[in-house]
Formats: C-alpha cells, sequence, structure tokens
C-alpha cells in the first residue's frame, strides 16, 4: 500500500503527519509513504527529506518535489500515476497540514483489504454533529451539506459528504477511469467520485473525526462552489445524453448492440413499427441491433429475416439472422416476395447512405409493393437547436448525437435522399424523446412523451425527437425498360393477332 502525503507549505506540520502514520500497518501490508511537495514557498521539501535521511519511520518514504504548483488535483495526478506505475494495491490520500488523522487508516483500509469496496472516503458529516464540534466552521459545514445534497441528488449517490480529502482507493480502480483529464483545481475530488461511480465502483464511508486548527485554507469558497456544481450538472447531463465529455465516459465497455434497448409502454419507434407491420407479415430488418423488434414480430405471426454486424442477443430467435456488415454490398440475402422493410435508426450509422438506399432500391425490385419503414434522428429537435444557439454541439453515448452517428438529417434532407434515391414517401410522422429512458418509465416521463408527440404532430421539424418515414421503392429505370419492350412485344402480338384474324 501507498500512503501519498499532498504538501504546500506544510513545514510546522509535514513531519508531525509522518510520525502519526500507525506503525502497525506494517502488519501485512507492503506499506510506502510517498510525500509531494507542490512547489511549497517554505521548507516543507526538507522537512520530510530529513525524516527520509533520519530513517526514523517505519516505512520506506519517497520525498518528491514539483518544480511548477500543479494545483490540488495535480499534485494527486502525479501520485496516484506513481501508484500505478509502481505496482501498488492500494493507495491512501492524507494531506500534509494535519486536517485528516492518520490513526485512522488502518480503519479504512480494512474494506479495501476484505475486498468490500473499491474506494473508501473518511466522512466529517456520518456521525451527526462531530464536524462543528471539531471546528468546522458554520459556514463550511452549510455549503457542506447544501452541495452534497445537491450532488446526491443530480447524480443518484447517497454519500454523506463529496468534499472530505480522506480517501483510500483500490489501484486497479484508479486504472479503469481517466483521472488525467480533470481538473488540477480542488473540484478534482468531485469528479473523481463522479468518474468511480459511473464506473461501477463500490464506494464506501467510514467516519473520521473533524480537526480544524491554523492551517491556511488555500481554497476560494465561491469558485469552489461553482466549479462543483458544474461539474456535477455537466457529469448528470452526460447521463441524459445531452452532453458528453471525455472524462466521464467511463462505463464499462459494452458491445455496441448492448447500448440499445427495445422502447416499448410508451410511443416511440419501435412501438408504433410493432403496431404498423401486421401479424403473417414478410419482414426483413436491417441493422436490427439484438434483433428485439424483430423478435416482437416474430410473436405476432410475422416471417422475419434480419441482418446486423453484432451477433443477436442471446434470448432471440429469428426464422433467418446473417452477421454482417450493411456497409458492404451486395448483402448475404434475399429481399424478394417481401412486404416490409425496417430500417431503424441505421442510416445515421452508414459510411454512405446513399449507397446503402441505392442498394436497396436495386434489392427491392423483386418486392415491388414492399413498404419500407424508414427512421432517423431529427438534428434540428427543439433541444439540439437550443444547444446549438447556446455555442454547444455535444456529441455523446446516446441520442440524436450518438458517437457512432456518421451522417445527421433533418426531417427535410432525410426526406430529400430518399425521394433522390429512388423512393415515394407515403407517409411520414415525427416520433417524440424516450423520456422514460433517462427519466425512468414514470408518469411524469409519460407524460412529456404525450406532451412532445402532440407538438411534434403540429410541427415536426421543431419537435420530432426522431422521424418515421414510410416509402416505397419506384422501379428503377431497368425495370422500366424491360415493361417497356416486354409491353411493346406484347401489344405487337396483339395487333398481329388481330391483323390474321381479319
Amino acid at each position: 500500500m501507498l500512503v501519498f502525503v499532498v504538501a504546500y507549505n506544510a513545514e510546522k506540520t509535514i513531519s508531525q503527519v509522518l510520525n502519526r502514520i500507525p506503525g502497525e500497518l506494517r502488519d501485512g501490508y507492503g506499506v510506502e509513504i510517498l510525500v509531494i511537495d507542490d512547489c511549497s514557498q517554505d521548507e516543507t521539501f526538507e522537512q520530510a527529506w530529513q525524516l527520509r535521511n533520519d530513517q526514523s519511520l517505519p516505512f520506506a518514504l519517497h520525498v518528491l518535489y514539483n518544480p511548477d504548483n500543479q494545483g490540488y488535483g495535480g499534485n494527486q495526478k502525479i501520485g496516484f500515476h506513481f501508484a500505478i506505475r509502481n505496482g501498488f494495491d492500494f493507495v491512501a490520500l492524507i494531506h500534509g497540514d494535519g486536517q485528516y488523522a492518520p490513526e485512522c487508516l488502518p480503519e479504512l483500509l480494512e474494506p479495501l483489504r476484505s475486498g468490500a469496496a473499491d474506494a473508501v472516503f473518511g466522512s466529517r458529516m456520518l456521525r451527526p454533529g462531530t464536524a462543528l464540534k471539531g471546528g468546522m466552521p458554520l459556514y463550511k459545514f452549510l455549503g457542506n451539506k447544501v452541495l452534497t445534497a445537491f450532488q446526491n441528488r443530480m447524480l443518484g449517490l447517497h454519500l454523506s459528504e463529496f468534499h472530505s480529502g480522506y480517501r483510500l482507493y483500490r489501484v486497479a480502480a484508479l486504472e479503469r477511469i481517466p483521472f488525467e483529464r480533470n481538473s488540477n483545481d480542488f473540484h478534482f475530488d468531485t469528479e473523481i467520485i463522479i468518474q468511480l461511480a459511473f464506473a461501477g465502483a463500490r464506494l464506501k464511508e467510514l467516519p473520521i473525526p473533524t480537526y480544524y486548527g491554523d492551517e491556511i485554507c488555500h481554497v476560494n469558497g465561491m469558485r469552489y462552489a461553482w466549479n462543483v456544481a458544474a461539474t456535477t450538472t455537466r457529469a448528470s447531463m452526460q447521463r441524459l445524453n445531452v452532453f458528453y465529455d471525455r472524462k466521464f465516459d467511463c462505463r464499462p465497455h459494452e458491445a455496441t448492440n448492448a447500448r440499445y434497448e427495445l422502447k416499448r409502454g410508451y410511443e416511440s419507434v419501435h412501438s408504433v413499427v410493432i403496431e404498423i407491420v401486421p401479424a403473417g407479415a414478410r419482414v426483413l430488418d436491417l441493422g436490427c441491433a439484438g434483433g428485439w423488434v424483430a423478435e416482437q414480430l416474430r410473436n405476432k405471426g410475422c416471417w422475419v429475416s434480419a441482418i446486423d454486424t453484432e451477433p443477436l442477443s442471446p434470448a432471440v430467435h429469428l426464422d433467418e439472422f446473417v452477421q454482417h456488415d450493411l456497409n458492404v454490398t451486395p448483402w448475404p440475402v434475399s429481399a424478394s416476395a417481401l412486404d416490409y422493410v425496417l430500417v431503424l435508426d441505421v442510416i445515421e450509422h452508414l459510411s454512405s447512405p446513399e449507397a446503402f438506399l441505392d442498394e436497396l432500391r436495386y434489392r427491392l425490385a423483386t418486392s415491388p409493393e414492399a413498404r419500407v419503414l424508414i427512421s432517423t434522428g431529427n438534428v434540428a429537435f427543439g433541444l439540439t437547436r437550443l444547444m446549438l444557439l447556446l455555442g454547444q454541439f455535444n456529441y455523446g453515448k446516446r441520442g440524436i448525437l450518438d458517437l457512432t452517428h456518421k451522417r445527421l438529417f433533418t426531417t427535410g434532407s432525410m426526406k430529400r435522399l430518399l425521394q433522390q434515391s429512388g423512393f415515394d414517401i407515403l407517409e411520414s410522422r415525427g416520433i417524440p424523446a424516450p423520456f422514460p429512458l433517462a427519466l425512468g418509465n414514470s408518469w411524469f416521463a409519460r407524460l412529456l412523451v404525450s406532451l412532445n408527440a402532440a407538438l411534434a404532430r403540429v410541427w415536426p421539424r421543431l419537435f420530432a425527437f426522431q422521424i418515421l418515414l414510410t416509402v416505397r421503392a419506384r422501379p428503377t429505370l431497368d425495370s422500366l425498360l424491360v415493361r417497356a419492350e416486354n409491353e411493346s412485344a406484347a401489344r405487337l402480338r396483339l395487333s398481329n393477332r388481330r391483323s390474321r384474324a381479319s
């Protein structure tokens, strides 16, 4: 284990802090201490180095000095990188000013040692009243409470405080998150909690005593509160797929199709398509994304064939499935004798939608009456327009600005693409935003869907989150020429028979 001490202008306290680290940690742990002096203007480095020379500590001691001030967060980044590079299992963060009691380390370390947690936070708020009794100023206590309540609400967590600097981490958990992208300022501590939570790490709090002495506070309270609130809001918006920031992209890797799910129980592309396609229809699902819609249609008695780059969900069974990239033509399935072709939220993922639609039209020459149901996101959706007005055009993990989208469409540009590709538009329908996915399938989310759906019917270009089009392929020039030639030959034969009869 590494005990990492961040220090800045701590010459009066650093020796005492290091001497208070419990010697019992030697039992069962390969403990080493790292002190990083963040360009102090006093003799913090020299005081710590003297302890190293004296060899008065029962642990190996490393003392480093940043030639340029890295900030509270930047200093932590260096220390955590040291822990990763040197193969430590755990790293404990304490402060060189003595605000956090090193004597608590054995107790705080236990959940990591037993495998019960990936991060342990020492909390001054778990025991009511102890923070104020320990000298925490009232304004800091109230600010801590208000900010923590706000952060818990926005992030869906249940921490007693976000703002303790006493932390222990499993190094493997730190390796899974991009902490290097975080701020160098004091709200680094908030960002790393958010990253760990988004990565699915197990967080645990244990009570610690509160101590406020005559140490100098280097935190600008108003600036800190603003940065914490702004960071928390941005992270919360990312969970709703409104905003994207690489540092909060910490979810475990998942297969592409694992990000998609069946949208039923409210108006969505999925529910509308399942309603439109009649029982007994022959259906080709291009880009079936796990096969959930296709499976619902098969349950209605439809015959269903499907193509996707990813395998079907293990629980899904269709009449025919081919794993294939739709960017590569020709597709290894037949399009003959079809009633419906589904192209649901696929067109925006393709390198060349034009080439895809040309291939589709060519294939449908053998099924001239087949209907194509095609959907895509509306990049001119009101919220996207508003964000652009505010100077934001943020890609995300899902939604209209999904990171995997290669082309973006408005309702008008999608219709033009289809018409120029040889399709007649039979019906157009605006689809509301999937609020239940973001907010949970509550009455409020369903109410928002209903309101959005009503507005989308009135002004789809602004209020439709997606557009669902029913189209039919026009005959190709090849087929029209063949029909003209056949019809001409038939008319000539009929004329000749009439001439012979007369």
